[in-house]
């Protein structure tokens, strides 16, 4: 295996951290105490674990609605991605986005996105913005393969293809979109032969392997920054649970779900880890102590949170004394 002990550690971590928040955060649904939409990460976690670390602090990420790894593995604190999950004015969007709308400006994250492929025409504005100023930043943009029958898709690919910007597209293909397999919604199922036709840079990877997901997306970043044009990268995943906690899962069968879970990229990562004596039994445990500790604080921290006041219901919803007065002077 081409990593070191300290990175297998640190994958396998990440990994652990976040399989073990979204079990949480089911829980904690099934309790009521997280309410509204609440979609899943559970079976995909090689992705976000890998993929982030490949940027900078200072490059610009977007996410879908499932977003809560990528923004643990930006380095939001889980506190602040828990209290947002109970809607405290403690969390990372002040309790007003909740599990679909993470946000965290400081740390360049902009945020999950309830619209299926809205992240993309802002991620040619994001990239815009750097190419004009001529910096080395890039953005990235993590979707579904859903997004790709969505006409902001090949606007946004042609619109970054034409004018050479530093955008890199990530799709995490878990084969449905919602409840619709992608077979039953794509002529072809070719997702990078989509992209080529814009003359992108496209790539496929398993993303199930987590040191397949790091060296896929380390050699795309690096073609984007460089100034080689846009970049695509297609992960294949597989979510483990439903679209939703509102989705009865009607479309796939229980033989396929365990197919696929035996391909559990934290599972088999370990096993592999453990077989090249990178880790052992002391490590994985330690790492599932120190991740119980923290989730445990996370959740303490969300519950004594407290609720924004009515009378600040407006703030950042309407704009007041902006307008210039049409009165003469």
């Amino acid at each position: 295996m081409n990593v070191t002990h300290d990175e297998a550690r640190r994958l396998l971590w990440q990994m652990v951290r976040i399989r073990r928040f979204e079990e949480s955060c089911a829980e904690l649904y099934g309790a009521g105490k997280i309410r509204g939409f609440l979609h899943l990460y559970i079976g995909e976690e090689a992705i976000a674990a890998a993929a982030l670390p490949q940027l900078r602090d200072d490059d610009s990420v977007l996410a879908t609605y499932r977003e809560h790894g990528h923004a643990l593995a930006r380095g939001v604190p889980m506190r602040a991605v828990m209290a947002e999950m109970y809607g405290r004015r403690e969390g990372c969007s002040h309790g007003r986005g909740g599990s679909m709308h993470l946000f965290d400006a400081g740390r360049r994250f902009f945020g999950g996105n309830a619209i299926v492929g809205g992240a993309l025409p802002m991620l040619v504005g994001f990239a815009l913005a750097e190419s004009l100023r001529g910096s080395d930043r890039i953005a990235a943009a993590f979707f579904g393969e859903g997004a790709v029958a969505e006409g902001e898709f090949h606007e946004s690919a042609n619109l970054a293809a034409l004018w050479k910007l530093p955008a890199l597209f990530v799709c995490e293909n878990n084969y449905y979109a919602m409840g619709t397999a992608l077979e039953r919604s794509e002529a072809d199922t070719d997702l990078c032969e989509k992209a080529r036709s814009y003359r992108l840079h496209a790539v496929s990877a398993d993303g199930m392997d987590v040191l397949a997901v790091r060296d896929t997306m380390r050699e795309a970043v690096r073609r984007v920054r460089a100034g080689e044009g846009p970049a695509f990268v297609e992960l294949r995943t597989y979510r483990f649970r439903a679209h939703s906690m509102f989705d009865p899962e009607l479309y796939r069968g229980k033989d396929e779900v365990a197919r696929w879970r035996e391909r559990c990229p934290i599972e088999t990562f370990t096993r592999a880890a453990r077989a090249a004596r990178l880790l052992d039994d002391a490590d994985v445990q330690a790492i599932e102590r120190e991740v119980a500790v923290e989730l445990a604080d996370a959740v303490a921290f969300a519950e004594a949170g407290s609720w924004e006041p009515v009378s600040s219901l407006t703030r950042d919803v309407y704009a007041r004394d902006v307008a210039p007065s049409l009165e003469a002077p």
